[in-house]
């Protein structure tokens, strides 16, 4: 198992402009965040780079690792922390001879110990399972088992990203399992309550695991 403690890794929704940035301000004011990644659908790079480069810069103030989706291009131009990609995106070579071995790069593994395995080996800064809960940021048609997590953690150096419906609810077995890092989005800028109360809550729930 991993010495290092859980982290929550923030994902944006997919709208970020208008009084966003004053949401993740708040947010990242409020509790401990290790990285946020900008993910944004349908709209052309330089849109995509106006949108980005506010938040950015709050990420950067707060020393939160900024992660562009998808989008290698983007990423470079921004001068990003961090790149995520998808099994359908462009491939992990190709992402580190175009960004350098500075920059953090995330695999979507789903549910596949197979294709973790071979981002580990490939050079993955990190690997992502899920779907673990039913979602409503995007269309999953995966859903591992906690038990994953607990493979990888055993298995691996590499830390791992639990994602897919998490909430302040149902993220402890996660988190008991292995997780190195527990990525939201729906449960925090939608809460009732505001992002800066949902990342409380889960930063209290992490913090908490800490001290057992």
């Amino acid at each position: 198992m991993h010495d290092i403690p859980c982290q929550l890794y923030l994902i944006s929704p997919l709208e970020t402009g208008g009084d966003f940035p004053d949401q993740l301000r708040k947010a990242l004011e409020a509790g401990s965040v290790a990285a946020f990644q900008f993910r944004v659908k349908d709209i052309d790079q330089q849109e995509a780079a106006r949108l980005a480069e506010p938040l950015k810069a709050i990420c950067d103030e707060f020393d939160v690792a900024f992660i562009v989706n998808d989008d290698i291009a983007l990423a470079q131009q921004l001068g990003a922390d961090g790149v995520h990609l998808g099994q359908g995106d462009d491939s992990l070579d190709h992402a580190r001879e175009q960004l350098g071995n500075d920059v953090q790069i995330g695999i979507t593994c789903h549910d596949s110990r197979h294709l973790a395995m071979e981002a580990g080996e490939g050079g993955a800064n990190y690997v992502a399972f899920g779907a673990f809960f039913p979602t409503k940021t995007k269309e999953t048609f995966h859903k591992p088992e906690p038990a994953i997590l607990e493979w990888w953690s055993a298995m691996m150096e590499i830390p791992c990203v639990a994602i897919g419906g998490i909430t302040p609810e149902n993220c402890q077995p996660l988190i008991d399992a292995g997780a190195d890092f527990i990525a939201v989005s729906g449960a925090v800028w939608n809460d009732p309550a505001g992002p800066a109360q949902a990342v409380r809550r889960f930063s209290d729930i992490i913090q908490a695991g800490e001290s057992v």
